[in-house]
């Protein structure tokens, strides 16, 4: 007579076989459940490896997770090889898709306004929140002077603020004197700039000439978005690398210290999701938890890759396909706003000023205050969308302000967690953007129609 425990063996196989075959269906067509995953599993290896656990030398652990982030390295390679070409064909796309000049002001102007107001906003937000916790009064402020002084260290690459005298000539160089430089070199700015000028023209002409050159944009945009679809098979496996490598460098307990700081930049990006969410209600009728369920897959990708331009192409197909945006509004809104739309970038700024001023014992002025607004706000557009430019801004911003620069170094720890999560909001600023612009320029064009019916 068999005992159980020579049954279990015979069972066994059945049951793991039906474990596989019953995740492999949760997560099929799931990306983002399947970027949990990747995520959770990237910080458990992390930590095991990493400094907290120990489960191997410190060398070893290194050279183990450069190999994880192999396939995350693949990923935003992949991606940013064709950023460039889908921001150039999308917004000529999208401006062309105009029916005329004035639908394409009314766009335009509307949606800048709206992103440098959002902007503002969103960086008076973290600015509030830290002055309300002061997260500076949990650091030993003379310990920390000691340590990294008070000079100013700006990090190489950091923006230097031109002078009044020199302004016009900083504005002449915005447009690109050699567009294909500018691509080369990846300013964003001078790119998407070049576009719009391409597809105002295009708007101009008479639509028999403008035919070809818009085939070929909706040619190379289709390319762009395959090339995406080829990359989002690597997204989880991405995911699991980078936080493996991620995790295993800085380990958990480098965190702790820091805690109340992350804590501040976290809660002033919670309020401003939850501002979002209210605009959306209120303007656009739409459900937050609907807007939760449809954009998650392109959030939690922009939490994972810290780059808002590494899932546009996931956010154009999101908007158009999800919530029901028209093409030429989320082919206009997007590459945009991932040009000149950082307002979790600009909250963070905020709270990291006011941190640091609290920290080196620095009461700033009301006037001041307004500087640090004016210049995130300045800053912030036409920043490259790509992995750690807010420190290179943050340099800026502290500058203008008289905040030592210095100070960078004590954040500079926590700061992958936090791209992490203000990419998420930037990108959720984007997909905000389009649905209100779509829906405002709708109304608008139903009373326009109106008007006219009730004259006729």
């Amino acid at each position: 007579m068999s005992t159980p425990s020579n049954e279990t063996p015979l069972l066994y196989p059945r049951q793991l076989k039906y474990l596989s075959d019953y995740l492999s269906g949760l997560t099929r067509g799931r990306l983002w459940l399947q970027v949990l995953i990747g995520m959770a599993l990237g910080i458990a290896i992390g930590v095991l490896l990493g400094p907290a656990v120990g489960w191997v030398k410190p060398a070893t652990a290194n050279i183990v997770g450069n190999w994880l982030a192999l396939p995350g390295q693949l990923f935003l390679t992949l991606i940013q090889m064709i950023v460039i070409p889908l921001v150039f064909a999308s917004v000529i796309r999208g401006l062309s898709a105009s029916e005329n000049l004035e639908q394409l002001r009314k766009i335009g102007i509307r949606v800048v306004i709206y992103f440098v107001i959002t902007t503002a906003i969103a960086i008076t937000i973290g600015m509030a929140v830290a002055l309300l916790i002061k997260p500076g009064a949990y650091i030993d402020s003379t310990l920390i002077q000691n340590t990294l002084g008070s000079g100013a260290v700006v990090p190489q690459g950091t923006l230097i603020q031109p002078g009044w005298d020199e302004l016009p000539k900083k504005l002449v160089t915005i447009l690109p004197s050699n567009p294909l430089t500018s691509m080369v070199e990846g300013q964003m700015l001078q790119v998407v700039l070049f576009a719009i000028i391409i597809g105002v023209a295009l708007v101009l002409m008479a639509p028999d000439q403008a035919k070809p050159l818009l085939d070929l944009m909706a040619s190379l945009q289709e390319v762009c978005m395959t090339v995406v679809r080829w990359a989002m098979w690597l997204a989880p496996y991405a995911v699991f690398g980078l936080l493996a490598q991620l995790t295993t460098k800085i380990g958990l307990n480098s965190l702790i210290g820091m805690a109340i700081y992350v804590a501040t930049v976290l809660l002033g990006l919670f309020i401003l999701m939850l501002c979002y969410l209210l605009l959306l209600f209120l303007f656009a009728k739409q459900p937050p938890l609907a807007f939760l369920k449809a954009t998650r897959e392109v959030l939690l990708l922009a939490f994972s890759t810290s780059s808002s331009a590494a899932v546009m192409p996931l956010s154009i197909k999101t908007v158009e396909e999800k919530l029901h945006v028209r093409p030429s509004i989320s082919q206009f809104v997007i590459p945009l706003g991932a040009t000149i739309n950082m307002n979790g970038t600009a909250l963070y700024q905020g709270v990291a000023a006011i941190f640091l001023a609290q920290v080196f014992g620095i009461d700033l002025s009301t006037g001041a205050m307004l500087l640090i607004i004016v210049t995130a706000v300045g800053a912030s557009i036409g920043s490259p969308a790509t992995p750690g430019v807010g420190i290179v801004i943050l340099a800026l911003v502290l500058d203008s302000a008289g905040i030592p620069t210095a100070g960078i170094a004590l954040i500079m720890g926590v700061d992958r967690i936090l791209d992490m999560s203000r990419t998420a909001i930037n990108v959720c600023g984007d997909l905000t953007a389009c649905i209100l612009m779509d829906r405002w320029v709708a109304k608008s064009d139903r009373v326009e129609s109106a008007e006219v019916e009730a004259v006729t």
